[in-house]
Formats: structure tokens, sequence, C-alpha cells
């Protein structure tokens, strides 16, 4: 089981961080410590968040929300350092969980992980990382509908899907195969369960991902904005 994240139509606004903080918090997993939530440097445990950041320079320049959460490995180095065997990869489905019972918070998980997924709760000293919601979408007393991660259910562009990877008719492998969806960092060998599927080239004119808002843009645009520069950018922009 895994997530696919399109990073086409991520809009960074968080609802993925805490609709996860807000289940977590009341389910299995425990209560997630904050520290400090009012001051000026404030803390806390979280199993997602989201990274923004700007790429490339005027006028294409771009911003992009990622968001990153434990990747459930089906290579997990996280595991084989554990010495007390409280990190694990389950079997069924895959996921990589911590059995709190176990773990005695000497973060060699986190120093494994190259993604840094894994992060220690302060106020309960144990290793804390993403479940994958393990507690919702096996739970029956829900509508089949709710069966999903919370951060699944919360976005509202639908950035995030999830399913079974290693089933061909599933949607997170079909937009993996018509997407191109990749594995971050591959060079490590981990081979991620979850997938991220590539931005697409921004469009100068307006600033739209290509083909994803159905905006009238032609090719007759962009060759005006080469020839003319920066005031045809604004000029365009207003048109359009």
């Amino acid at each position: 089981m895994a997530l696919v994240i399109d990073l086409n139509v991520c809009v960074g606004c968080h609802a993925c961080v805490t609709s996860c903080k807000e289940w977590n918090t009341s389910g299995e997993a425990g209560s997630l410590a904050d520290q400090h939530p009012y001051d000026a440097d404030p803390s806390g445990t979280f199993f997602n968040r989201v990274q923004t950041y700007e790429a490339g320079e005027f006028p294409l320049a771009d911003t992009i929300h990622f968001p990153k959460s434990c990747l459930h490995c089906e290579d997990p180095p996280c595991v084989p350092v554990c010495p007390t065997g409280a990190s694990y990869k389950r079997k069924e489905d895959g996921l990589v969980l911590v059995d709190f019972d176990k773990c005695i918070g000497c973060k060699y998980c986190a120093w494994a992980c190259p993604y840094g997924a894994r992060e220690l709760d302060e106020a309960r000293k144990e290793m804390t990382k993403c479940t994958l919601c393990a507690d919702r979408i096996y739970n029956e007393a829900l509508p089949e509908r709710d069966r999903k991660p919370a951060c699944v259910l919360a976005c509202p562009t639908s950035a995030r899907l999830f399913g079974d990877i290693h089933d061909p008719e599933s949607v997170v492998s079909k937009a993996i195969a018509e997407r191109g969806g990749y594995q971050l960092m591959p060079e490590w060998e981990t081979r991620p369960a979850n997938h991220y599927l590539p931005r697409q080239p921004v469009n100068a004119v307006n600033g739209c991902g290509s083909g994803s808002c159905g905006c009238k843009s032609t090719e007759a645009d962009h060759a005006s904005l080469e020839a003319h520069g920066d005031l045809n950018l604004a000029a365009m922009a207003v048109r359009v």
C-alpha cells in the first residue's frame, strides 16, 4: 500500500498535515507532542510535512510544494538497525510500522533513514512516523469511502492518491504508468513504495502548468513572449 502524490496540483495548503496530526493524535499512534506551540519557536511531532521552495528564474520561476512523509520502502534501512525490533515491515500490506511498546527512542532508525521521515516524540521518548493510517484503512466501522489515510481524504485538490502499487489495475499504478511517477532518491536503493507524479512545465504566459488548467495560450503567445521580453509578459497576462 502506498501514496502517489501529484506535485502538479498540490497547492501547499497543509490540509494533509493538520488532518494527519488530528487523526493520529486521537488514534492508535497516541498523543503527538507539541513543544511551545504558542511561543516564538514552536515545534512538535508530525507524520507528514510540506516543504515549499522556489525553482527557476523569472519569468519561468515556479513555486513547488513538496509533501513528504515515510515512504514505506520495500527495503527499509530503518528496520535492520533497530536494536529492539520495534521497527518492522508488515508482510501483508508492506507498511513500515513502529511497535511503541518496544521502542526505546535511541534514534538509530532516524539516522538510517535517508529521507528524514522519522521523528522523536520528546514527551513519549519514542520514534514516530507515518502509518498510512493503518488503524483507519481497515476499520470496518467506517464507511468504505472513508477507509483511506486522513491526508488523502483531506486534500482539496486530490493531489494524494492511495492504493496498492503491486496491483496494475489500482488507481496508483495507473497514475504512475500514465504520468511517469518516480521514486524519491532511487540511488539509495530503498525502493520507496510512495511515488511522486512529476510537475509539468510552467507556461510562462500565465504561470499555469501545461495542460492542467485548460487555458487558451498558444505557441504564438510563447514566441511573442520570447521576442518582446518581460513587458510583453505583463500585457499577455492581462489579455489572458
